[in-house]
């Protein structure tokens, strides 16, 4: 039976919340907003989608009237034609059911170290040394790429991927008319958080730079540093008291989803047949984000496996989901630009 729209991420967001809710019960959790510190959630979500529908409507506004003074006419018309009713609601439930998703992964990941207390570094580490024949991944990487320049360049990486996430669903939600497209992409996001959050409870671990430091100790200090120190204190403070603090616990590196929704990305492109140029360029985003969570730390290289095989099946249980057939598209299909469905 083919589904339309957001109903499967629907389902999705509201099981995911509904368990966060059970969780937080039995275990005498507190659920947070996981990023209140950018202001409250009915406001800022409003916000995002307000800040995407100006970015695609005043440069096309701008465009028409080549005249700053004279393009309110334009700007009005631009809205009328890109912004009928279906596709206002198709932008307000897909960011809805995305948010709440997102939003439930950050506590459930916030809870795992209160329901599973054993960690699986040392084990990780020993399969490591095996798939690099007694060498440990970072310290490979490390004598390749040096620990200078590389280390500031790969923690620009890092950071580049929180922007660059929001920044494709905002793309998929708000720019895009292919919407059979961008709800499977966007569902196939929701579906990555959900199978991460499974992976981070059967498998609990910190990643190296927590459980083998001085393997790190080269590293010059870069934005990455900040984020890693403050993400270990964050975690202090909710194993003290989860209830004392507004912040979550955000620790935890099997699988990798960095690398995960990084092939979730390369795998639609390749799919739906984006230009040539963006293929290429996530293919390449996706090995520098592998290079880059081992190199600082983040992760072990058999995390960066299993994110490979998560991102992959999120875009394909996404598929089954939306009623998209996970194969290559024609090249009509690839540039066809189907009306907005007209339920969610």
């Amino acid at each position: 039976m083919q589904r339309e729209g957001f109903r499967f991420a629907a389902y999705v967001a509201l099981a995911m919340g509904a368990l966060t809710l059970v969780m937080a019960w039995i275990y005498d959790l507190p659920v947070r907003d996981p990023d209140s510190v950018a202001g409250p959630t009915w406001l800022r979500l409003p916000g995002i989608l307000l800040l995407a529908f100006l970015a695609d409507v005043v440069p096309r506004a701008l465009w028409r009237a080549r005249n700053p003074v004279r393009a309110w006419p334009h700007f009005t018309a631009v809205v009328r034609e890109r912004w009928h009713l279906a596709h206002v609601k198709f932008a307000l439930v897909g960011l809805g059911a995305w948010y709440l998703t997102y939003a439930s992964f950050r506590n459930l990941k916030s809870f795992v170290p209160f329901v599973n207390t054993h960690l699986w570094d040392g084990f990780l580490e020993d399969v490591d040394r095996i798939l690099f024949l007694g060498h440990e991944p970072a310290e490979v990487l490390h004598a390749w790429l040096g620990t200078g320049a590389a280390a500031h360049f790969l923690s620009f990486v890092y950071i580049a991927w929180i922007a660059f996430v929001p920044a494709s669903l905002a793309l998929a939600l708000v720019w895009s008319r292919n919407t059979r497209a961008g709800a499977w992409y966007v569902t196939a996001i929701a579906v990555d958080w959900v199978l991460g959050a499974a992976t981070y409870f059967a498998v609990p671990t910190l990643g190296p730079i927590y459980s083998r430091p001085e393997m790190f100790a080269d590293l010059p200090r870069t934005d990455v540093t900040g984020l890693q120190d403050m993400m270990m204190a964050e975690r202090h403070d909710v194993l003290v008291n989860p209830f004392t603090t507004q912040a979550v616990q955000t620790i935890a590196a099997f699988a990798s989803l960095h690398v995960g929704i990084c092939v979730t990305m390369c795998l639609m492109a390749e799919l739906l047949r984006l230009h040539r140029a963006l293929r290429v360029f996530l293919w390449v985003f996706l090995v520098l984000t592998v290079v880059a969570t081992v190199y600082l730390g983040w992760h072990f290289a058999v995390d960066a496996l299993g994110g490979a095989l998560l991102g992959t099946a999120g875009v394909w249980i996404a598929a089954k989901g939306t009623g998209n057939a996970f194969r290559r598209r024609s090249p009509l299909d690839a540039v066809s630009s189907p009306a907005p469905a007209s339920r969610s």
